[in-house]
């Protein structure tokens, strides 16, 4: 499709649904002496019709309708000695009219609360009253007396509780002091506490491995913000469609008086294999293929073995994932694999071993630390700083690294946030043997945050730094892939990857020693699920241990984004604004999520 007619489409459109809107009209007008925000209410409760009464007969059920849902409203909000009626004028063209003379506003009386036996302990009856949020003299509203009933309800449950339930209540309105007392018929039930759990479905789950999960001890009060993290963490492993945990009915109390929690499990398919292919301008093409193996050793485990053949990155690899391994919200990962790696800057053929433990911190925070090993032969064109000549490196390496990382997520939303900030740290103290020995610290540090510029986050301003640096390591002596680089669409846009910082005679990449990077976006809703979104990234490398803002290149552009329930779909085009000879016109990036 060409842009005109799109741009046609999406102005027809428009003048639809503008055309649909003044189409509209009030069912019955509102008259009457009232505030405003009274007098809106009532509009929308009288609600709209598509055209207007064909005549005096259809105006005239027109307004009693909404003189019917105009007193139902009045009396939900505290008006109860309304006047109102139902008014036709006009002749050839009817109108129908409510007439409105709300009355006094009746206030809130004392609240009551009556225990059916058995009452709360008498901790849990003030802490519950005192969150009941209804003060005599307030305006009487049905739903205020209504949401307090259902305060009481929850703050019951909170502190073990569970069966309590409301009995009908009773609301005196007195019309003679214009005043409105509801009066709450509250059953408690007893004081839950609690078993253990019973998993109630087969499958290759261990129901021990489930039963060590669950957030309290035998004999606990009842808590339900213990089940829902139970619930929480049999749904992060990954390897369920549907997890159920749930109170124990009251006929399953055991002769201590405690209720078992039960879990039923849908286990997602034990065997998934997977293919995809991939393409990019700058990072070239490949093919994958995954077989995952989910429970293998009946403790929510995940298996995945990999096979790769791409331009950049070829590996074939086995990874085992084992979440709450030691403890709840602790993963053990384990990976191994054969690769082959060969980018612009340097080529590797290696054997990786990996093992980090991540514990998880809230509900998307985390820190985890580890070991990773690798073993294998380097192909690296260089730069020697004292010569100021390009040099070739054919090395036998093994590299024996310490992972350490942590990241603090503050943000509203994992894909598309709109407010709050992010935090990730990482410091990898790093041994090298073989043909060349050196030990070095490599840090590196990011921080975004989202600042919301108008009501309901239609446009929101997004900022990212990032900052690198290898301490007690030469730049002859680090292992090419253990350096710094940037370009590409997760740091710099507008530049291939691996091509903001300076590069040999013969065109590779030359890494470094430190990186500074830093993004700010602007992104707004337009048009239902479309938002825009301009762009200006800039980033460096640096020689030396601390980043050099001295050689600054900037990639600037604009994308659009298409709002999913899971998150948006990202589609960039971006320019360097410094470009050098080699550098492409424009890189574009598709992908989910935003850019940062």
């Amino acid at each position: 499709m060409t842009p005109r007619p799109a741009l046609f489409l999406i102005g027809t459109a428009g003048f639809l649904l503008l055309a649909s809107a003044a189409a509209a009209d009030p069912r019955a007008q509102i008259r009457g002496e009232m505030d405003d925000e009274l007098r809106a209410q009532l509009v929308r409760a009288v609600g709209e019709v598509d055209e207007a009464p064909a005549n005096r007969f259809e105006a005239r059920r027109r307004a009693r309708g909404a003189m019917q849902a105009a007193e139902a409203l009045l009396r939900s909000e505290g008006y109860y000695q309304p006047v109102l009626e139902d008014i036709v004028e006009g002749e050839e063209t009817p109108v129908a009219i409510v007439n409105v003379t709300p009355g006094r506003r009746f206030e809130l009386a004392e609240v009551q609360v009556l225990w059916v036996e058995p009452a709360p302990d008498a901790e849990a009856d003030r802490a519950v009253r005192g969150e009941i949020g209804l003060t005599p003299g307030q305006p009487g509203r049905a739903a205020d007396v209504i949401s307090a009933e259902g305060r009481i309800i929850a703050g019951l449950t909170r502190r073990g509780y569970a069966d309590a339930e409301a009995r009908p209540r009773r609301v005196v309105v007195d019309h003679a002091v214009f005043t409105v007392q509801p009066t709450f018929n509250i059953a408690s039930g007893p004081l839950v506490r609690l078993d253990g759990v019973r998993l109630e479905t087969r499958g290759p789950t261990n129901p021990d491995w489930v039963a060590g999960l669950a957030p309290w001890s035998v004999g606990e009060v009842y808590d339900p913000d213990d089940v829902a993290e139970l619930e929480r963490r049999l749904l992060e492993t990954g390897v369920y469609d549907g997890v159920g945990v749930a109170l124990a009915p009251t006929a399953q109390t055991d002769g201590d008086g405690h209720r078992p929690v039960i879990v039923t499990l849908t286990d997602r398919p034990r065997r998934i294999l997977e293919a995809g292919a991939t393409f990019s301008t700058a990072e070239g093409s490949g093919v994958d293929l995954l077989w995952t193996w989910h429970n293998y050793f009946g403790r929510a485990d995940t298996l995945v073995w990999q096979a790769r053949a791409a331009d950049v990155d070829s590996r074939l690899g086995v990874a085992l994932g084992l979440p709450h391994w030691r403890r709840p919200g602790e993963t053990l990962r384990l990976s191994a694999a054969l690769l082959n790696e060969d980018t612009d800057a340097y080529r590797r053929t290696a054997v990786a071993l990996a093992a980090d433990l991540q514990q998880r911190l809230g509900k998307t925070s985390w820190i985890s630390y580890g070991v990773g090993l690798d073993a294998g032969k380097y192909d690296e064109n260089r730069f020697d700083p004292l010569t100021q000549l390009p040099v070739n490196f054919n090395r036998d390496l093994v590299i024996l690294t310490g992972r350490a990382s942590a990241y603090l997520d503050r943000s509203n939303d994992p894909l598309d946030p709109t407010t709050g900030w992010r935090l990730l740290a990482s410091a990898q103290p790093t041994a090298v043997a073989g043909e060349d020995t050196v030990l070095f610290l490599r840090t590196e540090a990011q921080a975004t945050a989202y600042l919301p510029l108008q009501k309901g986050a239609k446009t929101v301003l997004a900022g990212r730094v990032r900052i690198g640096s290898i301490i007690g390591g030469e730049e002859l002596t680090v292992p090419s892939d253990r350096l710094f680089y940037s370009g590409g669409g997760g740091s710099v846009r507008g530049f291939e990857y691996q091509g903001v910082g300076p590069r040999l005679p013969d065109n590779t990449p030359r890494g470094g020693l430190s990186l500074f990077e830093t993004s700010i976006e602007i992104r707004r809703d337009v048009w239902r699920n479309f938002q825009g979104v301009a762009f200006v990234d800039a980033g460096a490398i640096g020689f030396q241990e601390t980043p050099n803002f001295n050689n600054l290149r900037y990639g600037a552009g604009f994308g659009v984004r298409y709002k999913l329930p899971f998150g948006p779909i990202r589609a960039d085009i971006a320019f360097p604004l410094d470009r050098r000879e080699g550098d492409a016109d424009f890189q574009i990036y598709v992908s989910i999520g935003q850019a940062f």
